[in-house]
């Protein structure tokens, strides 16, 4: 990836619809961890659900409540970016739905009982076209451009008898960085699975943003 393109992928990360750089504090588009959910703007995101399997359905955010909660005790939401108010949907006829610096993604929201945002976990989509899934593994570089480059440690995961690369590319990465407010856990995989066909292959970036403990 180029630094122009990185530069490009970075501002579409950083870009949330009107009033965008009042938001660039923020973790995601005006979402930021510590803020009760009756301070979200309802109008921003869709599609809400319980992000467990059963995936029940949400009117809104104040509905958490009759989503499971975890081993942390907390509630997970999927959601969606709402396209109507994203002016990159309406300038770009091949903008396909959520997306992160360009990558199509899957996003959840984790809430406390008491209603607060504790956690936001963002998945690269695995069904998103072959084009997006050949490349998801690059969004782990533009999260790090947004969070900075230094104060990351990482790691090699453990490979498995029988992975193989995947266009010459075999990675295993798990990074996290900590910082007096965030604790952030990166890891990208790029590899095929023993039995796996040429035409299927993992490619992934996942990205959790969680509150610090002390």
């Amino acid at each position: 990836m180029t630094r122009q393109m990185l530069m490009w992928a970075l501002s579409l990360l950083l870009a949330a619809g009107p009033n965008a750089d009042a938001r660039q504090g923020n973790d995601l588009r005006d979402l930021s961890l510590g803020m009760s959910v009756a301070n979200i703007a309802a109008e921003e995101y869709i599609s809400l659900a319980c992000a467990d399997k059963e995936g029940g359905k949400l009117a809104v955010w104040s509905d958490f409540r009759t989503c499971p909660a975890d081993e942390m005790d907390l509630r997970g939401i999927s959601f969606r970016f709402n396209d109507k108010v994203n002016p990159l949907a309406a300038v770009n006829d091949k903008y396909e739905g959520t997306r992160l610096g360009g990558h199509p993604v899957l996003l959840r929201g984790f809430v406390d009982s008491s209603g607060v945002l504790r956690r936001i976990r963002i998945d690269t989509d695995p069904d998103a076209r072959l084009f997006w899934h050949k490349k998801a593994h690059l969004l782990a570089l533009i999260v790090k451009a947004r969070y900075g480059e230094a104060g990351w440690t990482c790691r090699a995961g453990e490979s498995h008898d029988g992975e193989t690369p995947v266009g010459g590319l075999l990675i295993k990465e798990h990074c996290e960085k900590r910082s007096e407010r965030r604790h952030l856990v990166l890891d990208r995989e790029v590899y095929r699975r023993a039995g796996q066909p040429p035409s299927d292959f993992v490619n992934a970036t996942h990205f959790i943003i969680e509150q610090a403990i002390d």
